[in-house]
């Protein structure tokens, strides 16, 4: 018998974002920076940190029950889990698992996956082969970060990038009278893992004193270098995906890229030849909330109206390893 493959669309989003917001003046008192620095060479203005007591897995449940809701979705009705996260709250058991005991989706499986700030979008594509398989009926994909608990507050370059939050979606079976997921472009350039990393934590480098008395435990990164091949693998992806669709860029409704450097995004947009109207910002508000990035930023835009029934919406990220990601919606 042939194999039928089913549209999957998404069917509800969710995001959460911790009450804590922690403003650029705030880091003028911790570090040699100042307001005008970080607003000029990142467009971010303030970004949340979660409290101690507050995980990833935290994170995750909140965004994920605003997108059940929104889907119209029981706990019950869940059949997958799957949470992007570089921040998990241990090395294992997964952050899947801690949110489905959260949610009580008893029925569900899960697993997380991590390719960095481009995470989410590899979840949408993996969740999403679930349900165009036929396998399961409603999955959960969710973004979730707690990086203010791996970045450096002696390095000034590093720390004022970052904050936490999470976003969800609910994947469903589609059809010809719903959006659906067009098109899926992942890459991968492990040649430069060195321009952004944690370098201590895993085999490579196991926890030791010295590790520790070196600051080897958290976010590093060659800032130069990471903006520019941000710029080329963002542009190549975002054209890949919406030739391969059967689009121009002009057909494209609302561009949603990962929100790390608001010059990293306007140096993307004009080689794209976007217009204002079509590139979506929130990283002035957040900062860069890595796997969460892309997933809080879908929701905000449906929240507040940006996407419209039958709109082309470009998701798109780049992140450390540098792993690459697009997605085109038609909503």
């Amino acid at each position: 018998m042939e194999s039928r493959i089913y549209p999957c669309m998404v069917a509800g989003t969710g995001s959460y974002v911790p009450e804590k917001i922690v403003t650029n003046v705030d880091f003028e008192k911790i570090v040699d920076t100042n307001d005008q620095w970080i607003v000029e060479r990142t467009g971010i203005k303030e970004r949340r940190f979660a409290a101690d007591n507050e995980f990833t897995s935290d994170l995750a449940t909140q965004a994920a029950h605003k997108a059940m809701i929104n889907a119209g979705v029981s706990a019950e009705e869940i059949d997958l889990i799957v949470v992007a996260t570089v921040s998990s709250d241990n090395i294992f058991p997964s952050t899947a698992a801690r949110v489905q005991v959260n949610l009580n989706a008893m029925n569900a499986a899960g697993f997380d996956l991590e390719a960095a700030c481009a995470g989410f979008i590899y979840a949408m594509d993996v969740g999403s082969k679930f349900v165009s398989a036929g396998m399961y009926n409603n999955v959960l994909v969710i973004g979730a970060e707690k990086l203010s608990s791996l970045i450096d507050m002696q390095d000034r370059s590093t720390c004022i990038l970052f904050g936490d939050g999470a976003g969800a979606v609910v994947l469903q079976r589609g059809n010809e009278n719903t959006g659906r997921i067009l098109s899926s472009v992942l890459g991968l350039d492990g040649r430069r893992t060195d321009f952004l990393q944690i370098p201590a934590g895993g085999c490579r480098i196991p926890a030791s004193h010295k590790s520790i008395d070196a600051r080897l435990h958290y976010i590093t990164m060659k800032g130069k270098e990471t903006f520019k091949w941000a710029v080329t693998y963002m542009v190549d992806s975002a054209k890949k995906v919406v030739q391969n669709a059967g689009f121009t860029m002009d057909e494209i409704s609302l561009v949603i890229p990962h929100q790390a450097n608001s010059r990293i995004i306007m140096a993307a947009a004009e080689r794209l030849k976007l217009r204002d109207d079509q590139i979506f910002l929130n990283v002035e508000k957040y900062g860069n909330t890595s796997s969460a990035s892309v997933a809080i930023a879908l929701d905000e835009a449906q929240v507040s109206g940006r996407i419209k029934r039958g709109d082309k919406v470009l998701l798109v990220a780049f992140g450390a390893g540098f792993s690459l990601g697009a997605t085109l919606l038609e909503w």
